[in-house]
């Protein structure tokens, strides 16, 4: 009995020092993930979620992350730092995106994306939110 019991106990610590490992990864990802988000872009993604309500990304785009994110209007705007292209447009770079939010027309003339009004800074940490997920 004895010896069940410390097996038992052996592979509860291995478990959870497994598990413990993992989530500690997963938070560094993810912090590594924002903070170079931040660097690339010059903004803050903690910003975004709000600014994203504000001029109603989410009516149009599926947004992760973002409450009602769920438009189907434009494109997902899931994985964006993995993609070559902003828009089918554009090549896909911080500098780009932050353009594109702002002013879509000035890439592609006859996009159905308007001009909402954002403001340069205000797009920085859109970009930089959209780069996190």
């Amino acid at each position: 009995m004895r010896s069940q019991h410390l097996i038992w106990i052996s592979t509860s610590a291995v478990i959870a020092a497994t598990l413990l490992g993992t989530l500690t990864q997963a938070w560094l990802s993810a912090n590594q993930t924002h903070d170079v988000a931040s660097v690339i872009t010059g903004g803050n993604p903690a910003r975004a979620p709000e600014l994203i309500r504000r001029y109603g990304c989410a009516g149009c785009h599926a947004i992760g992350g973002i409450a009602g994110g769920d438009g189907q209007v434009g494109g997902p705007l899931s994985d964006m730092r993995k993609r070559v292209y902003i828009g089918g447009v554009v090549t896909n770079s911080p500098e780009n995106l932050v353009r594109w939010i702002v002013n879509p027309r000035q890439y592609s003339p006859r996009t159905a994306m308007p001009a909402s009004g954002i403001s340069e800074g205000e797009a920085r940490d859109v970009a930089a939110f959209l780069y996190t997920r």
